[in-house]
């Protein structure tokens, strides 16, 4: 979602986040539940006035191995030209796609989110960004990843300015890169890092740092439907960019919903995009440290305001 923080290749939290305490410490490693077969899965998009930078990432879900899902767009109040990349796009994807759309009036992204939750009745949700190309086992390593009692936050590789502006006016399709394609990408400074591309398997090593809220955004994660609700969904009391994500994670921990760790396992290419305002993130990290030092769970103003 271009209203995301991703300027040049440095996306990291303010320092005063960095240095806050984990919402948690578990007495002892929790146990990985028994697997679970996803049944439906639901991947939500969130948008914003960036139809060129939509239309690459749509188009790379069609090169999914895993094609047994819903696609919902979670429109922040973009304009027709979004609406129309969209429709375009549902006529010739195998899979369901749905446009969720609200007026423009500042970056409400949480809200938008939840609407999307409401709207899909999949019992699986991945969420991403409008500006993430994901690569051919985004969706199949996502679903192999979901347990239980768990969440799964992933990571991402950053292309430069330059490079992002080549892909979506060429309409590069990334997501084809071979490992050499991505090697020569790197060697050119073109994308900042190679590691997220080192898929590894799954295996105990994932639950090392159950209770780890830090590094979790919303451009990458995993959570299974029943824990959103239990959780009342994003909190759209944040106003502005910002912590949104990270509210939402504390809260799942908060419920005993663990971290499991998705670096190296679920793949995207992040399109760079100009930083955006901060100007309210101050605000929204005080409303953040009064929840890391509270147990609460649901979000203050969340799904439970929608009608039924």
């Amino acid at each position: 979602m271009s209203r995301s923080p991703a300027a040049g290749w440095s996306s990291k939290l303010p320092a005063s986040q960095r240095a806050l305490p984990p919402a948690s410490q578990s007495a002892s490693q929790p146990s990985p539940s028994p697997p679970t077969q996803v049944t439906t899965l639901a991947i939500v998009v969130t948008t914003y006035n960036r139809p060129d930078a939509l239309e690459q990432v749509l188009s790379a879900y069609l090169s999914q191995e895993d094609r047994e899902f819903e696609l919902l767009v979670a429109d922040d109040g973009s304009t027709s030209e979004t609406r129309a990349v969209i429709e375009a796009f549902a006529e010739r994807a195998p899979f369901p796609v749905r446009h969720v759309w609200h007026e423009d009036r500042g970056f409400r992204a949480g809200a938008i989110r939840n609407r999307a939750i409401l709207a899909s009745a999949a019992d699986y949700l991945v969420f991403t960004d409008g500006d993430c190309v994901p690569l051919p086992g985004f969706v199949a390593r996502h679903r192999a990843l979901a347990a239980p009692g768990w969440f799964v936050a992933g990571n991402r590789l950053l292309l430069s300015a330059g490079f992002t502006a080549q892909v979506v006016r060429e309409q590069m399709p990334v997501e084809t890169f071979s490992a050499l394609d991505w090697a020569w990408r790197f060697l050119r400074r073109d994308v900042n890092r190679l590691a997220p591309l080192w898929l590894r398997d799954d295996g105990a090593w994932r639950l090392r740092q159950p209770d780890r809220w830090q590094g979790a955004k919303t451009c990458n994660l995993g959570v299974w439907r029943n824990d959103l609700l239990q959780v009342n969904g994003f909190d759209e009391a944040y106003s502005g960019w910002g912590l949104e994500d990270s509210d939402l994670v504390i809260r799942l921990l908060h419920h005993g919903v663990h971290h499991k760790n998705g670096r190296f396992g679920t793949p995207l290419a992040h399109l760079w995009h100009a930083e955006n305002d901060r100007s309210r993130l101050d605000r929204n990290q005080q409303r953040l440290d009064a929840l890391l030092a509270s147990k609460q769970t649901r979000a203050t103003l969340g799904l439970d305001h929608y009608p039924s």
